[in-house]
């Protein structure tokens, strides 16, 4: 969750869409006790204990809220959270060895709260788990014959928490559950398929990525399964939203608050940008890529293009952590191009802002995207996304309009694009009339909330 950990657009939905939910629900949140989240939380009130299970760990439960009173349940356990790096790894990147355990651990915990043996004061009605890390809720709920009905949400069906068949045993999972209709996947055990096996209903981030991971070329082996779902009306797309602190006429981050139609406003956060980068002064296009720096997110794409649009006047500024070797490369063409090329490795959100607000256009040629989350903050920010046609990317970026999509994730087809982008640049006219259309977008969460409470509500009856 965003507000205590930044792990990406998961930590950006965790904290925005219960917000969103609660003129709609009772929503409570359950985290593990990260270092950052316990730091963050100024009283945490004990309220049950979960007992050892397998090579599980006891821990306790604790209680808490955010500033703005969202209630918050933190699973306390030192030896399991209370470490250097992020949530999923330490500090060099590598995973934790441990995190069938960790997670174990968690969805273990959330499914008795959910149950009302943890919090004596409050028991669920409906369970919301997340990707890979909070996938296994569904099962433990099933193989505790708990009735509660539950929702995955898939938000990269990339990653899906693949662990040796001895994990079974470490989590407390049951031996008769690792098969190919359960949690077995090539001889693994998959933490994510046992939420698409046993969750009462699958979503997942977009209409058109629910469509896509039915096939074989983005299901990653699960898109049989997938598509039973699918045929079933089990699986449905929401398209996420993002947070009304994505405005520009308010942003305190910018190095000049702006209004579409103040390009004045837009051309100060340029400046800014350039010199923060020690770009060269120039009247060209300047195309901005925050993303995390990894080969699902075409960057290859980016650096096989950028000695054109270098050369056609163009500049390219980067901020984004991720695979060393994506980093190193992008590090070098820096140094052949410092005029050119500025690159920040790491994230920083003012710096992210300020991105968005001084480019013209934002480099989005990912191979596949569920959602994403940077268009939509490009386009509010008046910088036009040049997006590959897949999932969320087709479906908030309306070509020609408010940015430009392209065909293939190919270095052919994601140029056509760029070309199309200077020659929109060299156009004012053009230019300016995109980027008031991509202003004008709306992507706040209330549509989100409305469409998943309808499904929570449809859950409940059913």
């Amino acid at each position: 969750m965003d507000d205590f950990v930044r792990v990406g657009g998961l930590a950006a939905v965790s904290a925005a869409l219960p917000r969103a939910l609660r003129s709609h629900t009772d929503v409570r949140i359950m985290l593990p006790g990260y270092r950052d989240v316990i730091e963050q939380l100024t009283h945490i009130e004990i309220v049950g204990q979960c007992e050892a299970l397998a090579e599980m760990p006891a821990c306790s439960l604790g209680r808490s809220s955010t500033r703005d009173g969202l209630p918050v349940y933190v699973l306390l356990c030192d030896e399991l959270y209370d470490r250097p790096g992020n949530p999923y790894g330490d500090e060099s990147g590598q995973d934790w060895a441990d995190n069938d355990i960790r997670f174990g651990r968690l969805a273990a915990a959330a499914a008795e709260l959910a149950a009302g043996t943890l919090d004596k004061s409050w028991a669920a009605d409906l369970v919301h788990a997340n990707d890979w890390q909070a996938a296994l809720v569904p099962a433990y709920l099933a193989w505790r014959g708990v009735e509660v009905p539950s929702i995955l949400t898939i938000h990269n069906l990339a990653y899906q928490g693949l662990f040796p068949r001895e994990s079974l045993r470490r989590i407390g999972a049951p031996e008769s559950s690792f098969h190919i209709d359960g949690l077995e996947f090539y001889d693994k055990l998959s933490f994510l398929k046992g939420g698409l096996i046993y969750a009462s209903h699958l979503t997942t981030v977009s209409a058109t990525y629910a469509r896509e991971i039915t096939t074989s070329e983005l299901g990653c082996g699960l898109e049989g399964l997938l598509r039973q779902r699918s045929n079933a009306h089990e699986l449905t797309g929401i398209l996420n939203g993002i947070d009304e602190s994505w405005d520009p006429r308010y942003c305190q981050q910018l190095a000049q608050p702006f209004a579409a139609g103040d390009w004045k406003g837009k051309k100060a956060n340029a400046d800014y940008v350039r010199k923060q980068f020690g770009l060269a002064v120039s009247r060209g296009p300047m195309f901005g890529l925050v993303a995390r720096l990894v080969h699902q997110k075409g960057i290859d794409l980016v650096l096989e293009a950028a000695d054109e649009i270098v050369a056609a006047g163009g500049q390219i500024v980067v901020t984004g952590s991720g695979e060393p070797a994506i980093e190193r490369a992008l590090l070098e063409a820096h140094r052949r191009r410092p005029d050119a090329i500025g690159v920040a490795i790491g994230f920083n959100d003012a710096q992210a802002r300020r991105i968005f607000a001084g480019s013209d256009f934002t480099l989005m040629p990912s191979r596949f995207e569920p959602c994403g989350l940077s268009q939509m903050y490009a386009q509010r920010f008046g910088s036009l996304p040049i997006g590959h046609q897949t999932g969320g990317l087709a479906e908030t970026i309306t070509d020609g309009e408010t940015g430009f999509l392209f065909q293939k994730p190919s270095a052919e087809s994601f140029l056509g694009g760029v070309k199309r982008a200077f020659s929109a640049f060299t156009r004012t006219e053009q230019l300016n009339a995109m980027r008031l259309s991509a202003m004008a977008r709306s992507f706040s969460w209330d549509l989100s909330a409305a469409c998943y409470n309808a499904l929570y509500r449809k859950m409940l009856t059913s």
